[in-house]
């Protein structure tokens, strides 16, 4: 039996897309701050940032979820759906160790 990799739907391109999108804009995002020193977190980009690719992440989980019915089980797409699992699974976790 032979694995697809690459999505073959439309739903799971959209979601293994939008989790990579995730991915590079918080790695991007946290080398320009702690690597590079050139922004905060205290800036106000991060407060707009942080919710717009987390909830691209979290439309990633759900189109993967529907395509992985839809019988695409690509390596992409499972990947996709574990990401989005932790970003959801990140939201109310990260809530209970904040020291503010």
């Amino acid at each position: 039996m032979q694995k697809n990799i690459i999505p073959k739907t439309i739903l799971g391109k959209w979601s293994v897309g939008l989790n990579a999108f995730f991915l590079i804009v918080i790695i991007i995002s946290i080398t320009l701050v702690n690597g590079l020193g050139i922004l905060s977190y205290d800036d106000h980009w991060w407060d707009v940032t942080v919710p717009i690719v987390f909830l691209a992440s979290i439309a990633g989980f759900v189109l993967g979820t529907i395509a992985i019915r839809k019988k695409d089980h690509s390596v992409l797409v499972y990947s996709s759906v574990v990401v989005g699992l932790l970003t959801i699974l990140f939201i109310p976790l990260h809530s209970l160790f904040i020291n503010d």
